[in-house]
């Protein structure tokens, strides 16, 4: 594998549309866009960048998550209540099984990796 550069991650313009988020709780639903970056001898690794409009939706994730937020902001919100605000520049470390719901207050672009 070559080393990979995406050049202006926090404004790169050519993210495909993903379509509305799975679980939405706003109307209009949250719609994402991503870039999804293909680590070789890797298949269980899913990384990339990716991007949500402003809205509430349920995490449906079960896998671990490390992410870098490059720009935006919200509050994710667990399934015991604990409320954690996050904005451009901060890193967050979600455990598997991690269930709640992001309310996204400003379009959220993050990178991400589903461990």
């Amino acid at each position: 594998m070559s080393i990979q550069i995406i050049h202006s991650s926090s404004t790169k313009s050519d993210l495909l549309a993903k379509g509305p988020v799975p679980v939405p709780l706003s109307e209009p639903a949250c719609h994402i866009s991503a870039l999804e970056i293909k680590v070789p001898e890797r298949k269980n690794c899913k990384t990339g960048i990716w991007e949500c409009s402003r809205g509430r939706f349920e995490r449906p994730v079960a896998a671990g998550e490390v992410m870098h937020i490059l720009c935006g902001s919200g509050e994710f919100t667990s399934q015991d209540g604990s409320v954690y605000a996050f904005r451009s520049g901060d890193t967050l470390f979600f455990p598997p099984n991690t269930f709640g719901i992001w309310t996204i207050q400003e379009t959220l672009r993050k990178v991400y990796v589903l461990i």
